[in-house]
């Protein structure tokens, strides 16, 4: 479908991706705030986590190599969100266990 993207610098992104990109990109601060905020694991799942992890993996990689354009700078940002949201999880994870709310990163006991 032609016509349906923005050209910056010269470079032609669909606007669509980019929407949902900054969608993913302000839902992200959002988790962050609240899982810094609550100090707490509860909620979070890791496997889902690295999913979307490696779904930016994946989006970064076909974007270097096969669909190059400025887009790349939104999945990287958004990355970058997931791996301090990983960051956190486990520094709420070791306070949790020092608390003795879970016996280890894979034992809970709520």
């Amino acid at each position: 479908m032609r016509g349906c993207g923005i050209r910056v610098y010269e470079v032609e992104m669909s606007i669509l991706e980019v929407l949902m990109i900054i969608c993913f990109g302000l839902a992200w601060p959002i988790n962050l705030y609240n899982s810094v905020k609550s100090r707490s694991t509860k909620g979070k799942n890791l496997l889902f986590m690295s999913f979307i992890l490696l779904a930016y993996v994946f989006g970064i990689l076909h974007k270097l190599l096969a669909a190059a354009d400025g887009a790349v700078y939104f999945y990287i940002v958004n990355e970058a969100m997931v791996v301090a949201d990983f960051a956190v999880y486990f520094v709420n994870r070791r306070r949790e266990v020092r608390e003795g709310v879970c016996g280890g990163y894979m034992q809970v006991y709520r």
